[in-house]
């Protein structure tokens, strides 16, 4: 192989790697959103605490956990398939099975908060 093509193949590996960060730091963007989907859940509750009727406000509320849920869950399936079409070289790219643990994980927590948010 020539030192040109050497270094063809280079540029090429160095820029999957960078595809494959690039595709973690989405996953965290979609994670982030998430979470701020869970967060207006609890803003809700503090904004309106004394709302009536409750289960109006119970019920937008449950809306934006259920959007978080799906938020992790798409950032999974995004990511997942992303990294299954690529190989890393150096970048030591996360595990699949890592993103979804997170996943499960940031579910299992908003469904919990969804349910504190109906027993207050």
């Amino acid at each position: 192989m020539t030192d040109s093509n050497e270094l063809a193949e280079d540029r090429t590996d160095w820029a999957e790697d960078r595809t494959i960060l690039a595709n973690e730091r989405t996953f965290a963007g979609w994670m982030r959103t998430g979470m701020a989907s869970l967060a207006v859940a609890i803003g809700l509750r503090a904004v309106f605490g004394s709302f009536e009727p409750t289960w109006a406000a119970k019920a937008v509320a449950t809306v934006f956990v259920v959007a978080a849920v799906y938020i992790f869950w798409a950032a999974h399936d995004s990511a997942t398939k992303t990294l299954s079409r690529l190989n890393d070289h150096h970048a030591n790219a996360q595990p699949n099975n890592r993103m979804r643990f997170i996943a499960i994980i940031f579910s299992v927590a908003s469904i919990g908060v969804g349910g504190i948010l109906w027993a207050l």
